[in-house]
């Protein structure tokens, strides 16, 4: 046994005698003293396979998942298998020690092995054991041949749980119906088939102390900054916990300002999404264990860009950016501008519309801020109700709620039928905000602004606003600015932020953002097309253009 295996050897609790004997008689009842997986990576393989089978068979203690399985190659070279029940593909296991027990092969080092034998695509060398188990935990198959100091991996991973299916948190008429799942090679795959480039990059890393949570980080090399890759790749090198869940863990980590309420990482389920950002030169972040991936950097705007904007009409698409506009503009202040004016600016009522207000809140016991916040705060949890309950009912019962509870409210003379109308016009518009994390943002910032508007009026809404304004001015994104390309102005970029300009007119990418290639495509095809006459189709034969010719030459 190495000097450095026996260092790290220790004796179990509880057993006090024999501790140098047992460790120089190959480690029986010994355990290496370690705490993570990482600090296991200084830690040899042993050449005597006894010894290997006795540390592992120590350290999987209780551990009724993970199989060591002993057999022969032939001729009657002791061999074992070391792989998780439930990761590995059994089938193909089996198929592998079948083929190994051939009494043709005779291969006595794994180099032989994995030249001449194995009948597996995917093998790899190791000779560590913090390697070794990090492998073998995520699903690989560890292959120990006796005399060898180096165990091969196999890459026979089980099949998948989860079918691709259509994402749920991004839906869209027109466009891919494919989202990602829980496995990161599914996800990287799909990732691959959008963009077939070998430019396309994807760097591993694992995170997490106790969960060695793979990660791939993709981009672009002809397009991402290099500074941009290095400042994602050192930001998740510091990283330093005992495990990553989920993507959301990542991005709380890695944001330039935790405690800004507003994204300033982008999350998707969407390959679509992933392959249009690496496209403008962002680098994604695809994390093992979760279907969502995440996107740096990321600016205001994009919180209401839908991926269907770019697979509609222009003139679709230009639409339903206003109305996003206009209706996230109403979801943060239209309570705050309804309590504002009942309460302070009834002048600028009409008079009949006054009265009718009057009417309907004349039996109301409350303020008009009060009632705003019973509203929304009830509405707010008959929305988190509909999300937490089973889909069969979930939706049932958030809309019959709503209806129920806004109706007996009205008719008990709890709150007035115009603030639910306001409330159920400041829910659908805060519907229409594609991304999710954009939405609880602007309900998160409703009612502060709320309660400014029932202090001071307008002049608080106004105030509100400016201070959200200049939070916004000082974010960055991974050292973008996150009003960008609004602030600072970038006038090439206005194509794809107010409106959505015709795709042969986006020739260039996002200037607001450093790129190596601002060139995305040539605009000489609809150049062409308008001037060899494909208009009117002046170039095509047809029926009633060839009837059109015979009559020029018969009266001619």
């Amino acid at each position: 046994m190495s000097s450095f295996l026996q260092r790290m050897l220790r004796q179990r609790p509880g057993r006090e005698t024999g501790n140098e004997d047992r460790a120089h008689n190959g480690g029986a009842d010994a355990s290496p003293d370690y705490h993570f997986i990482q600090e296991l990576k200084q830690m040899p393989l042993e050449r005597c396979l006894e010894n290997n089978c006795r540390l592992l068979t120590d350290m999987f203690k209780d551990c009724s998942d993970v199989v060591i399985r002993q057999f022969a190659i032939h001729p009657g070279i002791p061999a074992l298998l070391l792989f998780v029940d439930g990761l590995a593909n059994s089938q193909l296991l089996n198929d592998m020690m079948r083929v190994l027990m051939l009494p043709e092969n005779g291969a006595a080092t794994v180099e032989d092995i994995v030249e001449s034998v194995l009948p597996v695509s995917q093998t790899t060398l190791v000779d560590n054991y913090g390697d070794l188990l990090e492998a073998v935990l995520s699903g690989d198959t560890a292959l120990f041949v006796e005399d060898n100091d180096r165990a091969v991996l196999l890459g026979v991973r089980g099949p998948e749980k989860r079918s691709v299916s259509e994402p749920e948190t991004e839906t869209v008429v027109r466009g891919p119906k494919e989202g990602f799942t829980e496995n990161l090679r599914t996800n990287t795959s799909m990732i691959r088939r959008k963009l077939k480039t070998p430019r396309l990059k994807m760097q591993a890393m694992t995170i997490g102390r106790e969960s060695s949570t793979s990660i791939a980080i993709c981009y672009l090399d002809d397009l991402a900054m290099p500074s941009l890759v290095e400042e994602v790749v050192k930001r998740l090198r510091q990283i330093d916990t005992d495990a990553i869940l989920e993507s959301g863990i990542i991005e709380e980590m890695i944001q330039d300002d935790a405690y800004s309420p507003f994204p300033q990482i982008q999350y998707t389920e969407r390959p679509d999404v992933i392959a249009g950002a690496l496209l403008q030169g962002r680098v994604a972040i695809v994390i093992d264990g979760t279907p969502f991936a995440l996107v740096v950097p990321f600016v205001f705007m994009q919180i209401l860009q839908a991926s269907e904007d770019y697979y509609e009409r222009f003139q679709i698409a230009s639409l339903l950016r206003w109305l996003r506009y206009i209706f996230m503009f109403l979801s943060l202040t239209t309570p705050a501008l309804y309590v504002a004016v009942t309460t302070f600016h009834q002048e600028l009522l009409p008079t009949t519309l006054m009265l009718s207000v009057a009417a309907a809140r004349e039996a109301i016991p409350f303020p008009a801020v009060i009632e705003a916040f019973i509203m929304e705060i009830t509405f707010e949890a008959l929305r988190e109700a509909g999300i937490r309950l089973p889909k069969a009912v979930g939706s049932a019962v958030s809309i019959l709620g709503a209806l129920v509870v806004g109706q007996a409210a009205v008719q008990a003379g709890i709150v007035s039928a115009p603030m639910v109308i306001v409330v159920s016009i400041t829910g659908i518009a805060s519907f229409t905000i594609p991304r999710f994390n954009g939405a609880i943002a602007i309900r998160m910032l409703r009612f502060p602004i709320l309660i400014a508007a029932s202090l001071f009026g307008f002049y608080g809404i106004f105030i509100c606003l400016m201070i959200l304004l200049g939070h916004l001015a000082s974010l960055r994104s991974f050292g973008v600015p996150y009003l960008s390309p609004l602030g600072p102005l970038s006038y090439g970029d206005l194509k794809d932020v107010l409106i959505r300009a015709p795709w042969w007119k986006m020739q260039k990418r996002p200037e607001f953002m450093a790129i190596q290639d601002t060139q995305r495509m040539d605009n000489s095809l609809p150049e062409q097309i308008v001037r060899d006459g494909g208009v009117n189709g002046s170039s095509i034969q047809h029926k009633f253009k060839a009837s059109e010719e015979g009559d020029r030459h018969g009266s001619g």
